[in-house]
């Protein structure tokens, strides 16, 4: 039986997530994204609620605390699939609904108190949102896609997101 948290350690762990899922709903605000600052921030609150929930549920040895948090894989694939959307133009939203699923498993690891793990992973999702796009209009202006005059616009992978 594993003893419940304390209000300040559950607090902590939702400010975390909040804050957390704040700094990359910022950087997609910034790029006037459709999922910017609240809707990350909410995204990882939520699934840092679900995976205490999981805890608390299972804190007397009946149940499986990983089976809540297995569910928001589920959820969050749901979510980040309404981001995508296709078009003449090409495919947009894919960064959009990775840095969803990327968000919600921040929110995971602030709520199963892996503090360290959910500052990696902010920080390397922040770095990767930051620094490839101009690695990406390099590319794009060296190698530009043969293919794509030929077979329509859906023909270059590297839309805008």
């Amino acid at each position: 039986m594993t003893p419940s948290l304390s209000d300040t350690e559950l607090v902590q762990r939702l400010l975390l997530a909040a804050v957390l899922g704040g700094i990359l709903g910022f950087e997609r605000e910034m790029r006037q994204k459709s999922a910017g600052l609240r809707t990350n921030m909410l995204i990882a609150i939520g699934s840092a609620l679900f995976t205490l929930m999981s805890y608390e549920i299972s804190a007397d040895g009946s149940g499986d605390p990983g089976r809540i948090a297995a569910q928001i894989v589920t959820g969050i694939g749901f979510l980040g699939a309404g981001a995508i959307m296709r078009t003449d133009a090409g495919i947009h939203g894919l960064t959009t609904a990775a840095t969803i699923w990327v968000n919600a498993a921040v929110g995971v690891a602030a709520g199963g108190g892996e503090y360290h793990l959910a500052f990696i992973a902010t920080a390397v999702t922040l770095g990767v949102l930051l620094a490839l796009p101009p690695l990406e209009h390099y590319l794009d202006r060296r190698f530009p896609a043969t293919l794509k005059s030929e077979k329509g616009p859906d023909a270059n992978p590297r839309t805008a997101n």
